[in-house]
């Protein structure tokens, strides 16, 4: 792909507001672009949806009336999960979904993305042809075919109701007390209600949102929140999302977090339990051992994509499977939907407290986690070391002393001019000592390498 990215990441336009290219007038020029590839291919109409930031207005204008310019119209969701918007785009028979968001981010980010017909992100010929429109000026269609805009009224009843559908008819949450944190964010009307019409007692908190306070200490980013909150109610569960609501966390009883690898572990266990698993699971390069050896006790296998939703979901359909995700809860079950959503990722996992009698607690036991060593290792920019003897020959020591009970991972940050080191195994002294003479490493080669170009 190369110089056809300049604005497309790995979900989507996302930056600071008012910042290139998070500004209005790119935005209408993004909204045309898009508009005029849609089409092209026949898809004349839209659906948009956003989360709860202020800026979310602006955008959600500025994308209206580039699309209107192209001569596409546009069905206006309002606040809306982002797996919602992915929903709606199939069942609405829309060209294409448009979601603005910058999900876990801070109020003062906001992005684009898109969902092809399918309920699926776009693919990358999409996403370049329409980048290959961006440097134009846009040009409208004629007056009398430039595109409407209509509010969708039953929005959010339509996706309350397709949620519900996500669990069996024998999945009943009365009895259940459980804390749902929105996180001030996109979920804040449907999750709530969601959890209720199936029974179950539900505590509220982060869905107040006033524009600015979306992830703001609460939320799957800030879970302490939850946890606090589920023992002072004394719940039975809890439940945290992103801003845009394709993120889960939980906490069990006693206000221990699980995170996607523990919740991944969880709904593995219960398609077995019930001869539904299908095809290997997918995690990333950063899922934890833990669920890797605890898949294998299952008759599962784990396999590994690049850290990102859209490379599990790329993995998922090449190897045929049904359930994915991230230690940061974006969790796919496509046995359920097209995309990480965080409250049908959520029923699955309370449909298996209910259908087996037993809590969070127990559910997750099954897996133990390995310890983890994470450190970042600053690179001046153009330096290169993955490649360097040294690093490679330190790499292979670690990996020798740890055995097939551990793991070692040098990962390039995709935003920030680091290395991300990282090793894992079972004792933690000894994973904590080989990260840290890793770093150490890296550090030295990164510096020798410098001089070698001064």
């Amino acid at each position: 792909m190369g110089a056809q990215r300049r604005y497309f990441g790995t979900d989507g336009v996302r930056g600071r507001v008012g910042e290139a290219p998070i500004t209005p007038d790119f935005v209408l020029r993004l909204g045309w672009a898009a508009g005029r590839v849609l089409a092209s291919e026949g898809g004349r109409k839209v659906v948009i949806g956003k989360d709860t930031r202020l800026s979310g207005y602006m955008f959600e204008s500025a994308l209206e009336a580039g699309f209107a310019a192209a001569g596409v119209h546009s069905l206006m969701l309002g606040p809306m999960p982002t797996p919602g918007i992915a929903y709606l785009t199939r069942t609405l028979h829309a060209g294409a979904g448009v979601v603005i968001s910058a999900s876990h981010n801070p109020h003062a980010d906001n992005g684009i993305k898109f969902f092809g017909a399918d309920g699926y992100k776009l693919d990358d010929a999409t996403e370049a042809a329409i980048e290959a429109l961006l440097d134009r000026t846009p040009e409208l269609v004629g007056s009398d075919e430039l595109g409407r805009a209509t509010r969708v009224g039953d929005a959010v009843g339509r996706y309350i109701e397709f949620c519900k559908g996500a669990v069996g008819r024998q999945t009943d949450l009365r009895g259940l007390r459980m804390v749902v944190d929105c996180a001030h964010g996109a979920t804040y009307q449907v999750a709530p209600a969601v959890f209720r019409e199936l029974g179950a007692e539900v505590i509220v908190i982060g869905n107040e949102p006033d524009g600015l306070n979306i992830n703001v200490e609460r939320g799957s980013q800030h879970p302490e929140a939850l946890c606090e909150r589920v023992l002072a109610e004394q719940a039975d569960v809890g439940v945290a999302f992103d801003g845009d609501g394709d993120r889960v966390v939980m906490a069990d009883s006693h206000g221990r977090l699980i995170d996607g690898d523990g919740l991944l572990y969880v709904i593995a266990t219960a398609r077995v339990a019930r001869g539904q698993a299908h095809g290997p699971v997918v995690g990333t390069q950063m899922t934890n051992l833990g669920l890797e050896v605890a898949l294998q006790e299952l008759g599962l296998g784990l396999e590994r994509a690049r850290v990102g939703d859209r490379y599990v979901l790329e993995r998922l359909l090449q190897v045929d499977g049904r359930l994915g995700g991230e230690s940061s809860g974006h969790i796919i079950c496509l046995d359920r939907t097209t995309t990480g959503d965080g409250i049908i990722s959520a029923l699955q996992v309370l449909e298996a407290m209910v259908l087996s009698g037993r809590p969070l607690s127990e559910l997750v036991a099954g897996m133990q986690y390995f310890p983890q060593e994470l450190v970042n290792v600053p690179l001046p920019k153009g330096v290169e070391v993955l490649e360097n003897d040294e690093i490679r020959g330190a790499v292979a020591a670690a990996e020798a002393e740890l055995g097939t009970r551990g793991r070692v991972l040098l990962r390039p940050s995709g935003t920030e001019p680091l290395l991300r080191v990282m090793v894992e195994g079972e004792d933690a002294g000894q994973v904590q000592r080989l990260a840290q003479a890793l770093a150490t490493e890296v550090e030295r080669q990164a510096e020798r390498a410098t001089i070698d170009r001064v």
